[in-house]
């Protein structure tokens, strides 16, 4: 997909006004909607923004813009810039910034990440989405003002962060998370000779205490019965 103006609807009023190009292709160009163009030829869109001429800014040529108008169908393409501008690499350090326009959603993608990612530590929510710790404890505990309206939504798709972070972070939590043991499945059976032996013991020791209680018996009658001869001799 080719990279649009950088001020779409801005380009789109000035190409309206100044040129004969289809509505299909100056929303094609400024990736807008051809009935979007179409309000803003009506004057319905777009109301009180000016102009924004592409030529003078480099992002069309006078050349594209003349074999476009010749050729309905013909797709208009941005200039390629002569100036090399370095990459823009993004700290990681601190916060993510969050537009303006944003930033309502924010709670909303906070607890979007709290149910479906508990995982992660607050400060990878706060890398993600540009927030602060009191907040994510705030939304944790319900104790948020907003916390009656708030919905779960993904940040991807609200803008607040790209699926590589989200998945970047969601993978280095579980690196980070201890390896789960396997729970109890509850009691396991015992080898034969072990389960056996204390019933074993239990019927050994039965058996002593029934020779020990037959001896005892017999001594008792023997007993008596030398009594009654000890009487008979008197």
């Amino acid at each position: 997909m080719s990279q649009g103006p950088l001020m779409p609807k801005a380009t789109a009023v000035w190409l309206v006004e100044n040129t004969s190009l289809a509505f299909e292709q100056i929303a094609d160009f400024c990736k807008l909607h051809p009935l979007e163009v179409k309000g803003i030829a009506d004057g319905e869109v777009a109301a009180g923004i000016k102009g924004l001429d592409p030529i003078t800014t480099g992002q069309l040529t006078r050349d594209e813009i003349e074999k476009a108008q010749k050729s309905p169908n013909y797709r208009l393409k941005v200039a390629v810039s002569k100036v090399k501008l370095p990459e823009v690499k993004r700290t990681t350090k601190g916060p993510r910034y969050t537009p303006l326009s944003r930033r309502q959603d924010r709670p909303n993608a906070i607890l979007w990440l709290i149910r479906n990612h508990p995982e992660l530590k607050d400060a990878q929510v706060i890398r993600l989405v540009g927030t602060t710790k009191a907040t994510i404890q705030q939304i944790r505990e319900r104790t948020h003002w907003n916390s009656a309206s708030l919905q779960p939504m993904d940040p991807v798709t609200l803008g607040l962060c790209s699926q590589i972070d989200l998945d970047f972070e969601v993978q280095r939590a579980a690196k980070d998370r201890p390896a789960v043991l396997p729970t109890d499945g509850g009691a396991k059976l015992l080898p034969t000779e072990i389960s056996t032996a204390p019933a074993a013991a239990e019927r050994e020791e039965e058996r002593d205490e029934e020779d020990l209680n037959a001896d005892a018996v017999f001594a008792k009658l023997k007993g008596m019965s030398r009594i009654d001869e000890d009487d008979d001799e008197d």
